[in-house]
């Protein structure tokens, strides 16, 4: 950890300690007393942190993604507590999972939960701004959910593409003259903030071309592409209350289990190093019956692999080229951290020096981590896309994970009002990302 990260998480929990906010990761913090989900610290007496990480994930455990200091952060119901007690684990309640909305909250149109933003409402924003801004984007079908696929309502892929256009600009062709940033979020649906961050991402850009030197010249260079919902039937499902959002984490596909274990992991679905033993049906890290096997994946990876070049050799350690040119973000929530590749094992990728590099400047500005594999993770995560696109491409893909591990901004569901941080600290990250596009490996090492 960072001695930014941890003065600032020391801040924030003083703060919140001073304010009487319950929170994730505080000692004094009330047991629930009704069933809902909330946040868990597990600990074993027997068991190494990492080892009882790894069999809670096994055994179905929703295990969570950031520091394991007060143990393994699960996301469970009470009942699941004490079945972990009954089996000899000491089980902390560490905070809940919803945030307070007032009662007197009415959500505007197409938005939850004190502001975000439903699939809809980001379908009808992408139109705004394309119908708005003609000569700065472009909007493009790039597949569709699950849902649509079988004929029961669903919704398309969306990718849109903000650059100053000429011709040739956001095609779906490698033979562009701009290199290509892409942003995806909200992959995992119940990870609120990551759907908002791109949201502003498209504001930010139109609203700054012409008035903000360095946007501008980034918009004459590059193409930025965003998919903002890269999980639409979740979302919907996430979104259907609109005070206590729906915990659901994967796609929308039937599969025999009942609430929030319907579905895949999409983040453990790619073509690359997938891996059936990620999960069972029922669990959050379900991959699906095959590599690719969802169209939301097939719909992502074949976009990707239609703007990009592929200038890496297909075996994994063999290091794409200084030519490369393009990079690559997904956001995913919560823990602090910037993560480049590779995400599915320890061994340094062959790029590593120019890799973390772009990392570490992401780093400086927001503050988070930077670590690969599984570290700040307390798993691996093959099948994943920032590896999908690094291993068979050769673009530098990356990860940030938004968002504390405490206060009313910590977990899948922070107050809206956290947006305003959340932008501030990733703003200067995205930018920093763009701009690596045009030359992201200049050691080559």
């Amino acid at each position: 950890m960072t001695r930014i990260s941890r003065l600032r998480r020391l801040i924030v929990a003083g703060a919140a300690v001073l304010l009487g906010l319950t929170m994730p990761g505080s000692a004094t913090a009330a047991v629930p007393s009704t069933t809902e989900l909330a946040y868990y610290d597990v600990t074993s007496a027997a068991t190494t942190t990492g080892g009882l990480a790894a069999d809670l994930n096994r055994r179905g455990y929703d295990v969570l993604e950031g520091s394991m200091t007060n143990g393994v952060p699960i996301l469970a119901s009470a009942s699941d507590a004490q079945r972990l007690r009954r089996g000899g684990l000491t089980v902390r309640y560490a905070g809940p999972l919803y945030q307070p909305v007032p009662a007197s909250f009415v959500a505007a149109a197409d938005t939850y939960y004190g502001g975000y933003h439903t699939a809809a409402g980001h379908e009808t924003h992408n139109a705004a701004v394309v119908a708005a801004h003609p000569d700065l984007a472009v909007l493009r079908t790039i597949g569709s959910s699950w849902l649509k696929t079988q004929g029961s309502g669903g919704h398309s892929i969306q990718a849109l593409c903000i650059t100053k256009i000429a011709s040739g600009d956001c095609a779906l062709n490698t033979s562009g003259s701009k290199p290509k940033f892409t942003l995806m979020a909200q992959m995992h649906a119940r990870e609120l903030a990551t759907g908002e961050l791109a949201y502003k991402w498209i504001d930010y850009l139109v609203s700054n071309y012409g008035t903000t030197a360095a946007v501008t010249n980034l918009m004459n260079t590059t193409e930025l592409w965003i998919i903002p919902i890269a999980n639409p039937d979740g979302v919907d499902i996430v979104s259907s209350n609109s005070t206590s959002p729906v915990s659901q984490r994967k796609n929308a596909h039937t599969n025999g289990c009942s609430g929030t274990g319907k579905g895949v992991d999409l983040n453990r679905n790619s073509s690359y190093h997938w891996d059936v033993n990620q999960g069972t049906k029922c669990s959050e890290t379900y991959p699906g019956a095959g590599a690719a096997s969802e169209p939301e994946t097939q719909g992502i990876q074949g976009f990707l692999s239609q703007i990009y070049r592929d200038t890496k050799p297909a075996a994994d350690f063999s290091a794409a080229t200084t030519a490369t040119t393009g990079t690559f973000l997904t956001l995913h929530s919560y823990a602090e951290l910037n993560i480049y590749p590779y995400g599915w094992t320890n061994t340094i990728a062959p790029n590593n020096t120019d890799l973390k590099t772009i990392a570490t400047a992401m780093g400086k500005s927001n503050g988070y981590d930077v670590v690969h594999g599984d570290g700040g993770l307390n798993y691996f995560a093959p099948g994943a896309t920032d590896d999908w696109i690094y291993g068979t491409l050769g673009v530098p893909g990356y990860t940030i994970e938004v968002g504390p591990s405490s206060s009313s901004c910590s977990g899948f569901f922070p107050k809206y009002t956290c947006m305003t941080s959340f932008w501030n600290l990733n703003l200067p990250a995205f930018m920093s990302l763009a701009t690596a596009a045009a030359r992201p490996y200049p050691t080559g090492s």
